[in-house]
């Protein structure tokens, strides 16, 4: 079966000068069609029907053959059916040809050729590449204005709606004529919305660059009881700073999904390094991530062996592994000798609602305390502390207690909220919210820290493991009241007390202190440092 696909690309466009050789993804606009078509394992013969010598200059040298167009097809009023059946030798035996237009640089070859054997095999005249949009939309008619719809109906349960795109129309060569490539028996091919790109404004050329130049990112990220969920809802974080839909991986042997929550980035379990390692070898990605608390030098180099291309960014990793990582972040040490670790509280990365909240004012009395220690509090705190509030000594101060989703004995400490001051939450989603009530607050050096800071909120704080004991910011230096790791419950008890009998200008002290810290621009940061890679 011969095939001839013939690429139209005159040089006259008005909307874009120069659209057809503009660069794009590297490559000037027109070299994704014909790779393409070359690319095909069904197509026999590329034909660029030109009036350009750079066109021209870009086909040859791709190793199609060059149509000079002439002038009286190069009008504006000229259709495609009769560009196309120009370039078509007289007396060919072609069995179908196929038109792609050069503004369709994001069609993939697997589906131009999946196009083709569809057409095949339904013995098709012609098959259009389309996109199904529906939306509710209106016509004239006897000028007025009437809908395209008996019902309004979300987008979802529109009937489907059809519009073609540049991409390819594939005709049986005998039905074409100077006026028509259409046959009688027509199917549309549908396109996903990456690939049905077509440019044609400087809003499409700005949109198609993006997903020419889209990178292939990864995050590997754990969590649990024993290690936490600031890895976890980090990776989220992160995971919505890419112009492109990453691929979070976890292991299923130290992670359960249930942790990542109601969620629609991509989640790919595996069973191990070795299948993790099996993926990415498939996939090749450009930029990946390790929030998985410490990596080994052997894991590094099994790591950039399989990604040579890739860069790769380690979060919080206190491991040898972190000395081949192209980039490290670490908010919570504040110090660092390695050239690629970026260390101190100028790297946190807030959660979004944070952003929107304003530090609390500071009350002549504390009336509300927050209490949280993270998704999996493994010293306890939060059972010791409600065996201390529930005292009639603390019956005239509220209490607000966040339970993480990875506590064990929730259902127990749940049964706290019999006590008309003590309010006991899990897995709660509206966390600033809740701090913003609360005039002080007791937590852990983690992530909480962080955000208890964000708001000024003068912060008991302990430390769940060794690990954290090394954490920098949450400190007397920065406004919190630091007791170290495990302490006894009548060192917490009398610091508690100290608290909420404390002055207004001594929590205002503190205060200050935390929003001296610039915690709201990590972000940018982190993410400026790592697109500059």
């Amino acid at each position: 079966m011969k095939i001839l696909a013939v690429i139209p690309a005159r040089s006259g466009s008005k909307g874009i000068p120069n659209k057809n050789i503009r660069i794009i993804g590297s490559k000037p606009l027109i070299y994704y069609s014909i790779k393409n078509a070359l690319s095909s394992k069904y197509i026999t013969d590329v034909f660029v029907t030109t009036d350009s010598d750079s066109v021209r200059i870009i086909a040859e040298q791709m190793g199609a053959q060059v149509i000079i167009r002439s002038k009286d097809l190069c009008g504006d009023n000229v259709t495609l059916d009769a560009v196309v059946y120009n370039a078509i030798p007289k007396n060919s035996n072609y069995d179908y040809v196929i038109t792609m237009q050069p503004t369709s640089p994001t069609l993939k070859v697997e589906t131009l050729d999946k196009a083709i054997e569809y057409a095949i095999e339904k013995k098709l005249d012609t098959l259009i590449s389309a996109i199904n949009k529906p939306h509710l939309s209106w016509r004239e008619e006897n000028g007025k204005k009437v809908p395209n719809y008996k019902e309004r109906l979300n987008r979802q349960y529109l009937p489907p709606c059809y519009l073609e795109t540049g991409a390819f129309v594939i005709s049986k060569a005998s039905i074409i004529t100077e006026k028509t490539r259409i046959g009688s028996t027509v199917d549309v091919y549908e396109l996903s919305e990456e690939e049905s790109q077509d440019v044609d404004t400087f809003n499409d050329l700005n949109s198609v660059a993006m997903s020419l130049n889209a990178q292939k990112v990864a995050i590997y990220v754990n969590g649990n009881n024993k290690r936490g969920l600031g890895h976890i809802y980090r990776a989220l974080e992160i995971a919505d700073e890419f112009y492109s839909k990453p691929d979070i991986y976890f292991d299923i042997n130290q992670t359960n999904q249930n942790i990542f929550g109601e969620t629609t980035h991509s989640l790919i379990p595996v069973n191990g390094i070795t299948e993790l390692f099996e993926k990415c070898k498939e996939k090749q990605y450009d930029i990946f991530i390790n929030d998985i608390l410490s990596t080994s030098i052997d894991y590094m180099i099994s790591l950039k062996n399989i990604l040579p291309n890739a860069k790769i960014i380690n979060f919080e990793d206190d491991g040898e592994g972190a000395l081949k990582a192209d980039l490290v972040f670490n908010a919570l040490y504040s110090n660092t000798d390695l050239k690629n670790v970026k260390a101190g509280e100028k790297y946190y990365i807030s959660g979004k609602t944070f952003m929107f909240y304003d530090p609390i004012k500071i009350k002549e009395k504390v009336e509300t305390v927050f209490i949280s220690f993270g998704g999996a509090d493994p010293q306890n705190y939060t059972d010791r502390l409600l065996n201390i509030i529930c005292k009639p000594d603390y019956s005239k101060y509220q209490f607000i207690v966040v339970i993480g989703k990875a506590k064990e004995n929730v259902d127990t400490l749940l049964e706290y909220n019999k006590y008309e001051n003590i309010e006991v939450l899990f897995n709660i989603s509206n966390m600033p919210e809740l701090m913003s009530k609360c005039d002080i607050a007791l937590s852990s050096r983690g992530r909480t820290g962080y955000e208890l800071a964000m708001l000024g909120i003068p912060t008991i704080a302990m430390a769940q493991n060794t690990r954290e004991e090394k954490h920098g910011f949450v400190c007397e230096d920065n406004g919190f009241t630091y007791i170290g790791l495990n302490p006894d419950d009548d060192i917490i008890e009398e610091n508690l007390k100290m608290y909420l009998k404390s002055k207004k200008s001594v929590r205002e002290h503190y205060q200050n202190i935390m929003l001296s810290h610039d915690l709201r621009n990590g972000r940018k940061r982190v993410m400026g440092l790592i697109h500059s890679l």
